[in-house]
């Protein structure tokens, strides 16, 4: 049927709806004649014979697979009231790439008479054969954005095997035309960097290295996407964490670290973006010894062991228990925290080692050690306090 016999005077009584969409920021920025193709479609709804046009914009950057969009959702309203007699849309994935959104509308058009169309002709979703065409219309949408995304993705990762796949780099390194990843050969930043792995080693948590930093004045450098490193005191740790936890400083080409999670909130599809996966077995793709690297590949896993077991509520700073020591300890061997064991009699210092290899390190009985460190700290209140330090020194234990 053409499209001047489905369109009724009823219809142009009603309101023409021109829904305007693109799925991302990158493509609003950039494809400016295919937003203007879609705001043209409020002169082709004049040319049909409406009066009362109304052009949907909200959804401009967002994308069509099942996310929240408030310009999709006012347009359902506007449909189910009665008030729109057109749905103008450039293409059919412009209105949804999600089945279930997809016939929610279309149905909606059918219950209220409601017609849908594209700058080529109209459909009545009422009528069986329009309705056919536009559910297969519907799906092949569907389908060609998820063989997109599919091809998309499996060019990323061919890519990032290769070690080619050119993403942000953070201060400390550039990408070198025709010859790839390289050590900056700014000097100053190259000292800063060293500089954060040297303190990290001597002080053990990222929060005393921000500290060490941000009371010295110290600047550190970093760099935003498409700009140059900035250099600035750091006004917090996160700094100092992004440089310790980027495993590109330990000479690694790294891709897919960080994944998304897909759950459904009040009915509706949300993705999470940006979860990071912590455990290296869990990346995409890992490229040991790729490039030079301020540290070595082993001096970056015992840093991350270090950080994680700073952060968990079982080891840290002082802890309650009647050992002196608990919380204090680290192992001469292999720099991670010494752990107390305590079995109803013996209490003893030990270290568990790499746990993933099951190795331990050393362990020692508590109670001698306690008493010696003990003594020499009461000893260094009475050579501090003078005369009366003995009373200082008892009132400070």
């Amino acid at each position: 049927m053409s499209s001047a016999k489905v369109l009724t005077a009823a219809h142009m009584e009603r309101a023409a709806y021109v829904y305007v969409r693109q799925s991302s920021e990158f493509q609003v920025r950039n494809n400016v004649e295919r937003q203007r193709l879609q705001y043209a479609l409020a002169d082709h709804a004049r040319e049909l014979g409406f009066r009362d046009i109304t052009v949907i914009d909200d959804d401009l950057g967002i994308s069509g697979d099942g996310v929240h969009r408030p310009g999709f959702e006012s347009l359902l309203e506007a449909v189910c009231k009665g008030k729109v007699g057109l749905v103008l849309s450039i293409e059919a994935s412009r209105l949804s790439r999600n089945g279930r959104e997809w016939h929610t509308l279309l149905d909606f058009c059918a219950i209220v008479g409601c017609l849908v169309g594209d700058r080529d002709r109209l459909y009545d979703p009422a009528l069986i054969d329009d309705r056919m065409y536009l559910g297969l219309k519907g799906q092949f949408n569907e389908m060609e954005l998820a063989l997109f995304r599919q091809r998309s993705l499996e060019s990323r990762i061919a890519l990032a095997e290769r070690g080619e796949l050119r993403m942000h780099l953070p201060a400390g390194y550039e990408w070198v035309e025709g010859v790839g990843l390289e050590m900056t050969p700014d000097q100053r930043q190259r000292d800063a960097i060293r500089l954060v792995f040297r303190k990290f080693r001597e002080l053990g948590s990222i929060r005393q290295v921000f500290l060490w930093f941000r009371d010295g004045k110290v600047e550190v450098p970093a760099r935003m996407p498409g700009q140059a490193p900035v250099w600035k005191v750091p006004a917090s740790s996160g700094p100092i964490k992004q440089i310790l936890k980027n495993p590109i400083h330990a000479g690694a080409y790294v891709y897919g670290r960080r994944r998304q999670e897909t759950v459904i909130e009040n009915g509706r599809k949300r993705v999470r973006q940006g979860i990071m996966q912590h455990d290296p077995r869990d990346w995409k793709v890992l490229l040991r010894d790729h490039h030079e690297g301020y540290i070595t590949w082993q001096r970056y896993c015992r840093n991350q062991e270090l950080i994680s077991e700073n952060l968990t509520t079982v080891r840290g700073a002082v802890r309650n228990g009647p050992e002196l020591l608990t919380g204090l300890l680290r192992c001469g061997h292999c720099d991670r925290r010494i752990q107390v064991r305590d079995n109803g009699g013996a209490i003893r210092y030990r270290c568990l080692g790499s746990i993933r290899d099951r190795q331990s390190c050393i362990m020692f009985g508590a109670v001698a050690v306690d008493v010696a460190v003990g003594e020499a700290v009461i000893a260094a209140f009475r050579h501090r306090g003078g005369p009366g330090g003995d009373d200082r020194a008892g009132h400070a234990g």
